[in-house]
């Protein structure tokens, strides 16, 4: 098990993490750091507990819209197949419709060229 120490609101935490997992905890951290920063820069020093926890909210509020949009995509890439199986439902039953018309003129063809042959 690996340790990372990593820094928000300018104090040093010791994390313990899996081998191969620091460079992506020490990401988020500066991702969480620069949200406690901006916090900060808006409401001053309020203390690191709340920092953190206001950071925490506006993250989790963030995480969440995107939870609903990716929701709305998947309903909409559903709509989507739906369409695309009932088109090709209707280009089937339009491939058939044509086809039985040519075969028709095709026959009705053959009879014309028949009647004229015997004539």
């Amino acid at each position: 098990m690996a340790h990372v120490t990593v820094t928000v609101n300018g104090r040093s935490y010791t994390i313990a993490c899996d081998d191969g997992e620091e460079k992506h905890l020490v990401e988020l951290a500066q991702v969480i750091d620069r949200r406690v920063a901006e916090i900060a820069g808006a409401v001053g020093q309020v203390g690191d507990s709340r920092l953190l926890l206001m950071a925490s909210l506006l993250i989790a509020d963030e995480l969440g819209l995107r939870e609903q949009k990716i929701e709305e995509l998947d309903a909409e890439i559903a709509q989507l197949k739906q369409t695309r199986v009932a088109v090709a439902e209707k280009a089937q039953t339009a491939e058939g419709a044509v086809a039985d018309v040519l075969e028709s003129a095709a026959a009705r063809i053959e009879e014309i060229a028949a009647r004229v042959a015997a004539a």
